[in-house]
């Protein structure tokens, strides 16, 4: 048996909470000692019923000195700038984090310019990308790990492949679907149920914060990446549209194949990709066809899971040294 590891949820009250409690519960190594959020005085089942008899532990009022006595490793499940007031205190304290919010995503300019002030700089250079697919063995030896974007996964996994192919300079369009999860449990009129019901709406069309997110990871400039995210009338799930003009015509497939054959989270599809089929999974499903000197590349995942909690616990496995596959879940919800 491994030795147990001892991990807490802060942010517990939200949907990537629930889906990181889910996991962790079943975790053979990771113990799940520590569950928080801003208020404390309940449990996580009386949070989520759909825990009854599953896990019904104390939900805590978040305290950094009890979480960093408890916990080898913090999950923050929290929104930006909520997060990094709770990061520098921890790995003063020697926890290791991950990160579901954007605090340590991006370079300082451009964080500054798309989101807020950032009170945590010192940390900024110490943060690894959690990406597997691109830094696998940074992610090994590192004490704070920023979980990507639910849009930049499935953007960045589709277009990584294609990168080299690519005419420089050319337009990277990403026209993306989400489904109403991936906004959160906080009310509001765009995601009330009688708009969003038999609809589709594109939202901050090109100036998405995401989108600066995508271009920095490839290494384009933001002006090259042309992203449009939209909401539509499913429960969870993502699809991304992806379009590139390359220098020529060759074998989609096979790139595609050979650039992914040891990844255990990347499945090539030959038939376009939909979204049930990576439900509650941490399975990125990728789909390619040419026509011409046009490529198109359909990239499908679950936005709670390999668009934030699955992911942030695959990137656990490989901070704590274990197998990156433990404990994730690899079934879909499907029917």
């Amino acid at each position: 048996m491994e030795k147990k590891i001892d991990v807490g949820v802060v942010g517990a009250t939200g949907y990537t909470g629930l889906e990181l409690v889910k996991m962790l519960v079943l975790h053979p190594v990771f113990n799940l000692v520590y569950i928080a959020n801003s208020e404390g005085g309940t449990t996580i089942n009386e949070l989520h019923p759909s825990l009854n008899g599953v896990c019904e532990d104390e939900v805590h009022k978040a305290d950094i000195d009890t979480m960093a006595a408890a916990c080898d490793v913090v999950f923050l499940a929290l929104p930006h700038k909520t997060a990094m007031a709770y990061v520098q205190p921890l790995r003063q304290k020697g926890v290791k984090v991950v990160d579901l919010s954007a605090d340590y995503r991006l370079p300082l300019d451009i964080y500054e310019e798309f989101y807020t002030t950032h009170t945590d700089v010192e940390n900024l250079d110490d943060c690894v990308y959690g990406l597997p697919e691109l830094y696998r063995n940074e992610l090994k030896s590192a004490n704070l790990v920023a979980n990507p974007g639910c849009f930049p996964t499935s953007a960045i996994l589709g277009l990584l492949p294609f990168m080299d192919k690519r005419v420089e300079g050319t337009p990277i369009i990403v026209d993306a679907k989400t489904g109403v999860s991936g906004a959160g449990k906080k009310l509001s009129e765009t995601t009330h149920f009688v708009n969003v019901n038999d609809n589709l709406f594109a939202y901050n069309p090109l100036m998405h914060r995401h989108a600066p997110e995508i271009a920095n990871k490839l290494g384009v400039d933001f002006d090259e990446v042309h992203f449009v995210p939209h909401l539509v009338p499913v429960t969870r799930g993502m699809i991304s549209s992806i379009y590139i003009q390359t220098k020529e015509v060759f074998d989609a497939l096979e790139v595609l194949q050979k650039y992914y054959k040891d990844e255990p989270f990347i499945r090539i599809s030959e038939q376009p990709v939909d979204m049930k089929n990576v439900a509650g999974t941490n399975f990125c499903d990728i789909y390619v066809k040419q026509k011409g000197n046009l490529l198109f590349i359909a990239s499908a995942i679950d936005n709670l899971m390999r668009g934030a909690s699955s992911q942030a616990v695959v990137n656990a496995n490989l901070m704590m040294g274990l197998d990156e596959t433990m404990g994730i879940p690899t079934i879909a919800y499907v029917p």
